[in-house]
């Protein structure tokens, strides 16, 4: 598998995106199944144009895309970026544990 890094861009688009509380449970939603915009406002006690901004907030961020469907937009979960996200939490995780090897070889070594 190849796995493309995330630009600083990128990373800074994704998690701004992921940092809000309701974007996140726009995407938890939209992995299920895919909703329209419409579907997912009832979800939420704010207006339909607020919600429309967080989708596209998701979307600059490559988390979600939509596709038409007669009138609606359907939006759809990108788990693709979110796996990019993760690996990069997982390389800096990877450079934290040798950190850590390194403390406790070093208390070993007293």
């Amino acid at each position: 598998m190849v796995v493309r890094e995330l630009s600083d861009a990128d990373a800074d688009r994704i998690f701004h995106a992921l940092a809000d509380a309701t974007r996140r449970d726009i995407f938890a939603r939209v992995a299920r199944e895919g909703l329209s915009v419409s579907a997912l406002a009832q979800h939420y006690p704010m207006s339909f144009a607020a919600v429309q901004k967080h989708v596209a907030v998701l979307h600059r961020a490559g988390l979600v895309h939509k596709e038409r469907r007669g009138r609606e937009q359907v939006v759809h979960a990108e788990p693709a970026t979110l796996r990019r996200a993760i690996d990069l939490l997982e390389a800096y995780e990877r450079i934290w544990r040798q950190r850590v090897e390194g403390i406790d070889r070093l208390l070993d070594e007293d």
